[in-house]
Parts: C-alpha cells; structure tokens; sequence
C-alpha cells in the first residue's frame, strides 16, 4: 500500500512536471512569432528594415532579416545585411584590452598616462589616477555626452589628436568615479591605448584577433573599409516628418567607441562565444579571453540607480566594462545598445540561460528593438498578456508629444516675432566670431539679411537664426534630420556689448551628443 502510494505520488509528480515543462515550452516565441513581431514593429514604428537573430543553449534558433535595407533601392534585408552597430562596438574595444591583459601587456588599473603620456583632463588629480578601467565605466566625472560635438555629427575635422588634448577643456559635473554619465571620447581613448600597447591600430587588433578568429567574415572594423557594399543598409530618419535615406554621417575617430559594422550572422558567433567565457571553436578548444578577464568585464564598476522595480523585478542596475548590467527575474542580465544616426541596435545576453538576442535597425527608433528583444524576453521568463509593441507605442506618442509641446510653443513664438519684427531681428551687434577651448571658432554673420550660425569645424552645424526673446535666439539647422535645434543665448558685458554666448538643444528628444550645454563661447 505504502508503495503504491509512492509510485502514485511518484507519477503525479512527473505527470506535473512534464506538464509544466510543456506549459513553459509552449510559451516561449517561435520563429513564426518573431516573424510576426517583426513586422508588425517595422510598421507600427516605422522603420524600414530590422534584423532579429536569436541564440539558445551554444546554438542559433532564429536569424531573419525584416523590411528593406533602403527605401532608396528596396533591396530585402536578411541575416547576412550588415549595420552599423554603433556603441556595440565597446564591447569588442573592452574585449581587446582583456587579451592584452591576459598578455600582461597591461593591467586594468594601470595609470592613462603610463600609455598616453599627452593625456589630460580638467582635473589634474583625476588625471593622474585616471586607469584604464575608467576609461570603460562612464564614471569620470564628466557630463553625459560631454565633448561629443567633436565626433557627432561625423562632418567635421576633429583629429583623435584633437579629441584627446580637448578634453582637458571639459569641465566636470560631479565628482570623480561618484556617478554614472555615458561617455563616447573615454573609449576613443581606449582605442589609443590599444594601437599604443599592440604596436597596430585599434581597427587592425579588431579585425586579426577577435573578426578573424571568430570567422566574423562579413563583418569590419569600419565602413570605410568594407570592400564589398553589395549588402549594407543605408540609415534612415525622420525629415520634416517623414522616413527617409540620410547620409552616412561617421568619423573614423569615433571607431573604438561605435565603428563596427556587422550582421546577426556574426554578432550570434559573438555572443555565443561571450556566454561560452571567452571560449570558441567547434570543441570550444579556443579561447579569446580568459574566464578571469571575462568576470571582470562583466561585473558591477559603476551603480546606475533604478528607479522602481519592473515587472522584470530588476533591482540593480550598473555598467561593467563595456556591457550594461542589471537582474531581471533573478537572472543576471549583459546587454547593450548602441546610435548613429539613422541606426540603431541592441544585444542582449541572460548567460545562465544561455540566451542572446540581437535586434538591429535602420531607423533612429529604439521603441522597435525594446519592443522586439522585451517580447523574445518575456516569452522565455513565462510572462503573460503584454503587448510590448502597444506599450512602446503608447510611450513614445507620449514622449514625442510632450517635447512637440514644447518646441510648437518655441516655433510659435518665433513665428509672431517674425510677423511684428523685432529690434534684434539681423542686428549685427551679433556678428562676428566666436571661440570655445574644445569646439573651436563658430561665425555669426549676415548672408541676405539673415543672422546666420556657421561652425568652423562641424560643417553640419550651420542654420539660419531666429530672435526668440531677449538676448536668445534659435538656429534652426539646414539638415533636418538632426532632432537638434538649438538655442543661442548671447551674453553682455557691463558696457551692454556682446562678449559671448551659449547653447541649449530646445527639445528634450535631442540626442545627447549634441551636448550643445557644454560649450561656452567668447567673442
């Protein structure tokens, strides 16, 4: 009797749990699903193409191409259409500094100076304890973006020696290695250090030691070097209100912070070698990196705050060494995304779950990739009844429609001044030329009795200015596709003269590497 209980129990047991297995199995998203999901996202957030790949236990169980690589052609994307993968790119600038630490070429607590010997930053104290670790960790001190001007928007003739002595310019906004503010120029930087130490630059390190041997073999270290464009997408924004082609707008100063480009195809071998700890190989015989360096690269150096749970149960939150960090449903999650203009990208890896998923875009819109890899997400965690597409959808209206509140009250103004003129309207107490210490010159002048805002080393920063009020005006910039209209606030000395001026972005969607805030001019 007592046995057979047993053997009852024994059975319902297993019963349950195969049933529940089931249960789980059946709620996890199929390729059919991703499929679905990825046109529905193309539609609902307008972006013209999307790639989706998915990666399970050391294996690929999805990679698909969605929409066109360019509304210009409508040449299909699919798993082989490369992207600019942006601030994905960290992570592979990280993962070099990890070899050449494997190498003892270096430690990650060695002094920036040791190997950049020219490198400074506002703070002379900083700058002789400033390490390699923070130069990955968006801790320095520095304001969120600070100095990106120089490398966004691409057409202009910033040097990486220009980048490294100006940031000596950059004026600090909270003390050293007390808080999180992302930085682009550290990873530049980064790079530097790398050509330093490896005797070959940051693009040829990437390409010989990590593309190579991980048979990325569609992927480069920068578009300029992509030989074959048979199969790329061009970058696509709103202009005026419409999805459209924009230039390809990237200097290849920026290539150590956000260079590469690639696909799912390869970005799946990447990640499938990150969950593997720097293992690879048909016997994962090989190893990039050690499980040490790897450790390292994936643990907490900087504490971002969170700011409620979320229906992830996400309680903290930080940035590594060129991965983002955080727990969601008790599992630890590395994940990252990355902009330029027109594009834009997110990878995601749940390592216990030997789960990765890569979402890339040719559109500025980063509701779709949350959209897609959240939706993926919540079917393996068993989460129910959210419409991850509707949820992004309703978020960005709202976003987009405070910050349209906004600028429609600006634009509306400068539209009633124009119609009743203005004392300042073309006044030329404003010409001339102004200097800040990292941006350089900017000319204010006349062209057919419109004040007009010209930078001498960003060439796309050039637009007419409109009186706002007082000593502000707006220059509202000749490429629309730059979200980035700005104000001019002019400044006078005692003697009422003009002696210099500042900026603003005037809307709230304005990328933060128009980090028009940080500059400050003198005539």
């Amino acid at each position: 009797m007592k046995n057979t209980l047993l053997r009852s129990a024994s059975l319902s047991l297993f019963l349950f749990l195969s049933f529940s297995v089931l249960t789980v199995k059946s709620q996890i998203i199929n390729s059919g699903g991703i499929d679905s999901l990825a046109e529905r996202t193309l539609k609902t957030f307008d972006v013209p193409g999307i790639a989706v790949a998915v990666v399970k236990d050391g294996k690929v169980i999805h990679s698909k191409g969605y929409g066109v690589r360019s509304l210009k052609t409508n040449e299909k994307v699919d798993s082989n259409t490369l992207f600019g993968i942006a601030s994905n790119s960290k992570a592979f600038t990280s993962a070099a500094l990890g070899m050449l630490v494997d190498e003892k070429k270096l430690k990650w607590d060695d002094k920036v100076i040791d190997y950049i010997p020219e490198f400074r930053l506002y703070n002379p104290y900083v700058t002789e304890e400033f390490t390699i670790r923070d130069l990955l960790t968006h801790r320095s001190g520095l304001g969120l973006g600070a100095g990106d001007l120089m490398i966004f928007p691409g057409n202009n003739n910033f040097t990486l020696q220009d980048v490294i002595h100006n940031m000596r310019y950059l004026k600090p906004v909270s003390s050293f290695r007390t808080k999180y503010d992302y930085d682009n120029l550290l990873y530049i930087v980064a790079g530097e250090v790398i050509a330093r130490v490896s005797g070959i630059s940051w693009e040829n390190f990437i390409e010989t030691r990590i593309l190579r041997p991980l048979n990325m073999t569609g992927t480069v270290s920068t578009f300029s070097r992509l030989n074959d464009k048979a199969n790329v997408i061009d970058p696509h924004a709103p202009v005026n209100g419409k999805v459209e082609v924009i230039h390809r707008d990237f200097t290849e100063v920026f290539n150590a912070a956000a260079g590469i480009y690639s696909n799912v195809a390869d970005m799946s071998k990447w990640i499938i070698m990150q969950m593997n700890h720097g293992k690879y190989g048909d016997a994962l015989d090989k190893q990039l990196f050690s499980r040490e360096v790897q450790k390292d690269m994936w643990s907490l150096q900087t504490i971002i705050p969170v700011a409620d749970s979320t229906i992830y149960n996400t309680h903290f939150s930080g940035y590594g060494l060129g991965w983002g960090l955080s727990d969601v449903k008790g599992y630890k999650q590395v994940t990252h995304t990355g902009g330029l203009a027109g594009i834009v990208t997110q990878v995601t890896m749940i390592p216990e779950m030997k789960l990765g998923i890569i979402v890339l875009t040719n559109q500025e819109s980063g509701a779709a990739f949350n959209a897609i890899t959240n939706t993926i997400k919540d079917s393996y965690f068993g989460i129910k009844g959210i419409d991850r597409v509707k949820q992004y959808q309703e978020s960005l209206a709202k976003r987009t429609g405070n910050a349209h509140k906004i600028t429609d009250e600006i634009w509306n103004d400068i539209e009633k001044q124009e119609k009743t003129g203005s004392p300042n309207d073309g006044d030329s107490l404003y010409s001339g030329s102004y200097k800040d210490p990292w941006f350089g010159e900017v000319l204010i002048s006349q062209k057919n009795g419109k004040l007009w805002f010209d930078s001498k080393r960003s060439f796309s920063l050039t637009g007419e200015m409109l009186y706002y009020k007082g000593n502000t005006f707006v220059v509202k910039w000749i490429n629309r596709s730059m979200d980035a209209d700005a104000f001019v606030i002019f400044d006078l000395d005692h003697t009422g003269k003009v002696c210099g001026m500042k900026m603003k972005a005037i809307s709230p969607q304005t990328d933060f590497s128009f980090d028009f805030q940080d500059l400050d001019f003198k005539r």
